[in-house]
């Protein structure tokens, strides 16, 4: 799964690099967060026909929403903290996203994204009788070019009916990250990781109508990607600054070489 990710490019980068039309987020900009945790409000890139576009056209937007998928038939939006990832085994069927995978896909830009690596499958219990927890240890992966990785992603909205129509906060926009399995070296951290479109996919991906999006889903190679131990300090969500992002030293951590 993809629970933690790091997201901390201003927007005015992220609109011009994903050639975004309008932006959805004019009146509220995110501060860099090296630590995004489910029900944050992160950035997602999306298009979207305006009501008042005469010709029908989709608009490439930048819009703020809430990581966890809040289905619209939900009764209650706590839901969405359960529903931050979608298989892509699954997607396509499931009905918790099925519709939004048809209608309503976006890409969720990021630094890289945390992943915990198990080193001891068994620990001394810190209660005789229960078994201990295994150690792990956070490892930070993000494109090996350095560049803003374009995770696959879906989003929905789903409508307060406790609040009045012209209410503001009648209506929330969750989202949720595609995941897929994480092969040869990245599959040693864990066995699945987010999928990412590729720059020349975007376009297509994002058009609300195109016939069948699974033709983009197609898994990066781990050679694209860089991974390396992180602090422990990322475990906790209280914890945010650019040094959870810094390598561990050597001697600090497992000792596992960079990837």
């Amino acid at each position: 799964m993809c629970g933690r990710y790091a997201s901390a490019r201003a927007k005015q980068e992220l609109l011009e690099t994903f050639e975004v039309e309008v932006d959805g987020a004019a009146e509220e900009e995110l501060r860099p967060d090296y630590n995004v945790a489910p029900t944050k409000p992160v950035y997602a890139v999306m298009s979207r026909t305006p009501k008042a576009n005469p010709d029908g056209r989709a608009v490439r937007q930048l819009r703020v929403v809430r990581w966890g998928l809040v289905p619209a038939w939900a009764k209650d939006p706590s839901i969405g903290s359960k529903m931050i990832n979608a298989r892509v085994e699954t997607v396509a069927e499931k009905p918790s996203f099925r519709k939004a995978f048809a209608e309503r896909r976006c890409l969720l830009p990021a630094d890289g994204y945390f992943e915990w690596a198990v080193l001891d499958e068994a620990k001394a219990a810190d209660t005789p009788g229960k078994p201990g927890k295994p150690k792990k240890q956070p490892y930070f992966i993000q494109p090996a070019d350095g560049e803003v990785m374009a995770m696959a992603g879906l989003y929905e909205f789903w409508r307060d009916r406790s609040r009045a129509d012209d209410d503001p906060l009648a209506w929330m926009v969750t989202c949720a990250v595609i995941t897929t399995s994480a092969e040869d070296e990245l599959g040693r951290i864990h066995d699945r990781m987010p999928m990412l479109i590729e720059h020349d996919r975007w376009a297509d991906w994002l058009d609300p109508g195109t016939p069948d999006a699974r033709e983009f889903l197609i898994p990066a190679a781990s050679t694209k990607m860089r991974a390396y131990p992180v602090s422990t300090a990322v475990n906790s969500v209280r914890n945010n600054g650019p040094e959870l992002l810094e390598p561990l030293q050597v001697g600090e951590g497992d000792g596992r070489p960079l990837f």
